[in-house]
């Protein structure tokens, strides 16, 4: 989160430098402090619901605690009635209670099992859904500077873990909760005296447990964090095969990977080292104590002081206690795991999004005619927040016309287009849809109005059908093909081996570059905007194909408001305006003959591209 804490520093600049990074330190350690503290009761809120199953699993829970604590009494029967006695008959009653009394444990068991297994399934997968309804909705320069193979790894890993412990560990440790303070008081019923030894080692077996405890909690969250590490870096690299591959990087990757690897394990072998320090120290003192109550109830039976049936019941309650402090110590290390698992999670689910509605909406920006105004705009990226991306930028797109934007790599072009859809609002300045600030229309609204194609359009693993339907999730079969027809798509799509319904493959592999923006050009047809974004959106295109497409955004374009971002000057000659942009402000704006003749930036890249001075 380093990249975050920076991200904040910079965004409070005014004030000193010193003050602010504490400032800053201590509200994320109070924040990550109240997480913290409440990360049960948050995941509890998930169960909550769900009251008939988790009413359901008490109920079977303390059925199997009450049948297991009365099997003591069956074993005190069998040893003075049975074995004692030498009563064949009593031995065989005694020994059909026992059976009677496991097969109604098994059964309450089963429920139990079931219904706390399917609480863990459910609680995850609304834990995922939460998580992932409010990612969806976080501003873009928030995974900026948080990794996306973190984030997969907490929507993944995390909750899964979450389910295991909740299905299994939560079940177990209110299972020996009532356990160990049932056999307790049956101890005390049992044999006072004995029951005093056992009681004396208790404070001993909490001990280990708070000296643990606590490392294993840090533990198991900083080996989320390196398993979260180890999947960002195979992600990336499998993403990127082709260019490790090309660069013949395989054996580099393999050792790189290799480190998070050993990394990760490397964390995980202290916390595995601590939660067996825990385990085991929990059961020496446990059993060390029981060790010490069969040396004085053996002398007690030896004396004639107490039944052999007696201290056969007593001997069972007490390997109930000392199971089930061992059990609660190995599901409390599980369950501080699953409180690193929520701190994780609950980090996601209260990222805080700042590109939001306004509390009163008064405009409905289909309401507004489609004009855009940048005044006094200033602006710089999260994840460089010292290098300012536009720098007192004006700009006026008016209704119905095309405006060009030109310039080198790197001008700020891209960020008019982010500015635009409000993914960032300017640290400075005003942005205005007719007039109207962009903080006082629905950002949903507002980007309903706008058709974006990019050079290099983003396609989902799906097929083409759903690609084309993105840009109107209600349009009809007939409509999709009208739109890729319009883009001049139709023919290629039909000679894919299943047509529409052909899969692209990860990020629309399967397709040419060329093929990619057309299937995008006939998203933006079918979304029928007023507004059109234009990213070279012919880059990729053959001179054949360019064409084509040429003549179906001419009439997409018409009485539309559209912008594009041109590098091909060629692409634009007939654009109403052309706005030069460099190093982040506006230096010049006219038709291109005017341009040519009155700026030296746009003259020179006519000249490389045209190879003319005019």
């Amino acid at each position: 989160m380093n990249q975050t804490k920076q991200t904040t520093n910079s965004q409070t600049s005014n004030f000193d430098d010193i003050e602010i990074t504490q400032s800053v330190a201590d509200k994320a350690k109070a924040k990550k402090e109240k997480i913290n503290l409440s990360s049960l009761s948050q995941l509890l809120r998930f169960i909550a619901p769900y009251k008939a199953h988790w009413i359901g699993a008490i109920v079977a829970l303390l059925f199997t605690a009450g049948i297991t604590l009365g099997i003591g009494q069956g074993v005190r029967l069998v040893i003075d009635n049975g074995f004692v006695t030498g009563s064949p008959e009593q031995l065989f009653q005694a020994a059909s209670l026992l059976f009677v009394m496991s097969v109604l444990m098994a059964i309450g068991v089963f429920i139990r099992f079931y219904l706390m297994s399917w609480l863990g399934e459910r609680a995850s997968a609304d834990i995922r859904q939460q998580v992932f309804d409010h990612l969806v909705t976080l501003h873009p320069s928030y995974f900026e500077t948080n990794r996306s193979g973190d984030i997969m790894s907490r929507l993944t890993t995390d909750t899964t873990l979450l389910q295991t412990i909740i299905g299994s560990a939560l079940s177990m440790a209110l299972r020996n909760i009532v356990m160990v303070i049932g056999a307790t008081i049956l101890l005390i019923i049992t044999n006072f005296k004995l029951t005093l030894i056992i009681l004396l080692s208790v404070p001993l077996i909490f001990i280990p447990i708070l000296l643990f405890g606590k490392r294993v909690r840090t533990l198991s969250r900083e080996s989320q964090d390196t398993i979260a590490d180890v999947g960002t870096y195979a992600g990336e690299v499998i993403q990127q095969i082709k260019t490790v591959q090309s660069y013949t990087h395989e054996e580099e990757e393999k050792k790189a990977f290799g480190k998070e690897v050993d990394n990760a394990f490397r964390v995980a072998k202290k916390r595995i080292a601590q939660r067996a320090f825990l385990i085991a120290a929990v059961i020496l003192m446990v059993f060390g104590g029981i060790c010490a109550m069969l040396w004085s109830g053996g002398n007690d039976v030896i004396n004639g002081d107490m039944s052999p049936g007696d201290l056969g019941a007593f001997v069972f309650y007490a390997m109930l206690v000392a199971s089930g402090m061992g059990t609660l110590s190995e599901a409390y290390s599980q369950i501080l795991q699953a409180v690193g698992a929520t701190d994780r999670l609950m980090e996601l689910m209260h990222a805080d999004n700042e590109i939001l509605p306004p509390e009163v909406i008064q405009h409905i920006t289909k309401d507004l005619k489609p004009s855009l105004q940048l005044e006094n705009v200033t602006f710089s990226y999260p994840s460089r927040p010292d290098i300012p991306a536009l720098q007192n930028f004006n700009l006026n797109i008016e209704e119905g016309k095309t405006l060009a934007l030109v310039g080198p790599s790197g001008a700020g072009k891209s960020t008019v287009f982010e500015l635009l859809q409000r993914f960032y609002d300017p640290e400075n300045g005003q942005i205005s849809f007719d007039g109207v600030s962009l903080k006082e229309l629905s950002p949903q609204d507002l980007r309903q109005q706008i058709a974006v194609v990019a050079q290099h359009p983003a396609l989902f693993t799906a097929d083409v059908s759903h690609n084309i339907r993105y840009g109107n999730p209600d349009a009809t079969d007939q409509e999709v093909i009208a739109a890729a027809k319009a883009a001049y798509a139709h023919e290629f799509i039909m000679q894919l081996p299943n047509g529409y319904q052909s899969f692209l493959g990860e990020q629309g592999v399967r397709l040419s570059g060329g093929q990619k923006q057309r299937i995008a050009i006939a998203r933006a047809i079918l979304k029928n905007p007023r507004i059109l974004l234009l990213d070279e959106a012919t880059s990729a295109l053959d001179t054949e194909s360019e064409h084509q497409v040429q003549k179906a955004l001419d009439e997409l374009m018409s009485d539309r408001t559209t912008v594009i971002i041109a590098h091909r000057l060629s692409t634009v000659l007939h654009a109403d305006s052309i706005a030069v942009i460099d190093e982040g402000k506006l230096v010049a704006q006219g038709k291109h003959d005017e341009l040519i003749a009155s700026n030296e930036l746009y003259a020179r890249l006519a000249e490389l591209q045209f190879k003319t001075g005019s």
